[in-house]
Formats: C-alpha cells, sequence, structure tokens
C-alpha cells in the first residue's frame, strides 16, 4: 500500500531545499531516495509538482507519496550471531558496533534482522515484514544486548513489560568532562529537533517524557565512565541527555564534538546488562555482555595514563 505523508513548511524552515526539508522530515529516507521519489512525481507542493532544488516557503503544504517495496521479502542472511540464550519463545543476542537492527529504505541487508531470520526461521510477526521479532532497538553504534520474540505471545507480553518498566537496562558509556556528582538522574522531555529534524533533543513542547539514572564508575580527569539506566526507552535518550547537561558521549558526532576521539566514529555506548521475566516461564532472567575489544581498548588507554599521571615524581616518593 501507498504511504501518503503531510507536512506543513513553518517558518524555521523556510528557504531550505524541498529535498533537504523531506529527509529532515523523513529520517528513515536517505536525501537520494526523496530525490528520486521527487523526480518520480510523487512529492508535490501546494498541490504541483516541483523540482528538488525548489525553496520552500512558510506555509506551504508539501504531500509525499512513498510507493509500497518492490519486493516486501527480507532474506536471511548467514552472519554469525553472538547469542546468550535462547529457547521456543526468547532469543537474546550481543549486538555488535556497525550492525543495523532491521532493514530500512536503502538499506535492506546485513542488519540484525537477516541475521536472525536465517538463524531462527520462527520469529514474531508483531513487528512487521521488516521488524519481525524486535521488541526494542539499539542505534547502530550502539553495542549490547537485545531480547528478540520468536513469537506473537511472547512478543506481546515483552513489549508490556518494556511499557510498564520492568524491564533492567543498564549501559556503560564514556561522556566528555568530569562529572561533580557521583551520581544523578534527568528528567528532561525528548522529542524530534524543531530545527534538524534527523537529530532529537530536549523539548518542551510536544516531547516525551524521558528518565535516565546516572552513576559514576571511573574518572579519567577529562572523560568520565558511567552506568546509566533506562526508566524510559526514547530514541537516542541517553546521547541526548548526556549532551543537554554538557557531557556528551565520546565519539558521538550527532550530539557531542564534531571530531572523533580515540579514532571512534560512533558513541562510546554499550548495552551491558539485560534483564526480564521470562514471558512463559514467569522466572527472571538477567544478562551481562562485557565492552567489545574496541571500547575496552580506549579504557585500558585511559587508566594507564591515569597511572602515568599519579607516579610520583623521582625523588619525592616515600
Amino acid at each position: 500500500m501507498e504511504r501518503i505523508s503531510y507536512h506543513l513548511v513553518e517558518g524555521q524552515d523556510a528557504g531550505l531545499r524541498l529535498d533537504v526539508f523531506l529527509a529532515r522530515e523523513n529520517p528513515d529516507f536517505t536525501r537520494s531516495y526523496i530525490q528520486k521519489l521527487i523526480k518520480e512525481g510523487r512529492v508535490t507542493v501546494n498541490g504541483a509538482a516541483l523540482r528538488a532544488g525548489y525553496r520552500v516557503k512558510a506555509g506551504d503544504e508539501v504531500v509525499l507519496r512513498v510507493p509500497p517495496p518492490e519486493n516486501l521479502e527480507v532474506r536471511p542472511e548467514n552472519i554469525p550471531l553472538d547469542i546468550y540464550y535462547e529457547d521456543e519463545d526468547v532469543v537474546v543476542i550481543n549486538k555488535p558496533r556497525g550492525m543495523v537492527v532491521h532493514p530500512a529504505e536503502g538499506n535492506y541487508s546485513g542488519t540484525l534482522v537477516n541475521a536472525l531470520l536465517y538463524h531462527c526461521r520462527d520469529l514474531s510477526g508483531v513487528g512487521g515484514v521488516y521488524r519481525p521479532g524486535i521488541v526494542h532497538r539499539l542505534d547502530k553504534e550502539t553495542s549490547g544486548l537485545l531480547m528478540v520474540a520468536k513469537n506473537d505471545f511472547a512478543h506481546q507480553e515483552l513489549a508490556r513489560q518494556l511499557k510498564e518498566r520492568l524491564v533492567t537496562r543498564r549501559y556503560l558509556a564514556l561522556a566528555h568532562g568530569n562529572f561533580k556528582e557521583d551520581a544523578g538522574t534527568v528528567d528532561a522531555p525528548i522529542g524530534r529537533h524543531p530545527r534538524d529534524r534527523q537529530r532529537m533533543a530536549v523539548v518542551r513542547q510536544n516531547g516525551r517524557r524521558a528518565v535516565t539514572h546516572y552513576r559514576v564508575v571511573e574518572r579519567f580527569g577529562q572523560y568520565t565512565l558511567l552506568e546509566l539506566t533506562l526508566e524510559t526507552g526514547r530514541t537516542h535518550q541517553i546521547r541526548v541527555h548526556m549532551a543537554y547537561i554538557g557531557h556528551p558521549l565520546v565519539g558521538d558526532l550527532k550530539y557531542g564534538p564534531a571530531r572523533p576521539h580515540f579514532g571512534l566514529q560512533g558513541q562510546f555506548l554499550h548495552a551491558a546488562v539485560l534483564g526480564f521475566t521470562h514471558p512463559r516461564k514467569g522466572c527472571y532472567l538477567e544478562f551481562a555482555a562485557p565492552l567489545p575489544d574496541e571500547l575496552a581498548e580506549i579504557l585500558a588507554r585511559l587508566r594507564a595514563a591515569t597511572a602515568r599521571d599519579k607516579q610520583p615524581l623521582p625523588g619525592t616518593g616515600p
């Protein structure tokens, strides 16, 4: 079925190219895909089909018509998985950095879903064709533990636990700066950024409540290792909240410094602990995954540098 979306240009977006405006409004689509739809006449502005370079004006009504995928089949792919637990209802995966969780426009292969379809063959259908079994997600560059439902019963029960905040989710992150306190909570609503639709932000109007608890694990002067617990699960929640309080995550080019640190091209964020009640057996299960080697090596370097800084100068020791 054709998917139709309607967009009203607001004042802050006036002057943007039409393709740029629609790419910001539809972050799941690449700009090149948007341009393709414009060329095909699937985009109208105030009822007229215009070029991608048209500069939108405040009050313009933009309609985007996305055709149904030519092939709804997501193909199984023989991609190795780091499986921590599996039975007839649930599988728990340790997702590597750099792996996308599910297919989207322009990215139909190499995802966790492609790998799961090859391994399981019997995932829940609640998530639809592109997200079978996917109860919750991790960003592409975030590593760590994910639970996946293998049938609809398990999916609905795990989704209920997430909604009622009964799932344990603890993350490890390396943040910029030295925290003044040893622990704290960020309670700030998150929504789409008012000017950059590909980013999230703390927004008071139309934002959804988001709560992140953090605890300092280790200090390295200009960097701090944190353990974070999610009370809610908004898109990019930890990344947005840490940037909001002035401590963006190391490697996060979207919400932090524009230049990479330690050579990281993605955020230093790892879903280290995942706990939930088994949907059928009723017992509580909890799993812990160590940091991937790339992130563990960064910590080792920081610890070594910190130890060197603490060495007494020659002739000053006891």
